[in-house]
């Protein structure tokens, strides 16, 4: 894969994820790691998905917390599109799991 597939491709589903957020430090927050996907060399990408991996994790627990369903259900399935495509591109560390 290309880097600009990959950064393009991140970039969209960060876009994803943003449009899940149901608050702005979480907007704000996405679409942060959205800009460093668009111009992080490849060797930092590994660092800006992961942090994008824990964000939707963020959203989705705050979600539960308050109850919300419908926005959890949308925060989970973009952090999951987002998980599979990191894990699939080689951008998660380790053998698919987070690694700080």
């Amino acid at each position: 894969m290309t880097q600009q597939y990959l950064a393009g491709e991140l970039s969209l589903l960060l876009a994803q994820l943003r449009a899940a957020a149901t608050d702005e430090t979480h907007a704000c927050g996405a679409a942060q790691l959205r800009r460093e996907a668009e111009t992080t060399p490849l060797p930092g990408l590994p660092a800006v998905v992961t942090r994008a991996v824990l964000l939707a994790d963020a959203m989705c627990w705050d979600s539960i917390a308050r109850g919300d369903v419908s926005a959890f259900s949308r925060q989970a399935a973009a952090g999951a599109a987002l998980y599979e495509f990191a894990l699939c591109a080689g951008l998660l560390r380790g053998s698919g799991r987070l690694s700080g």
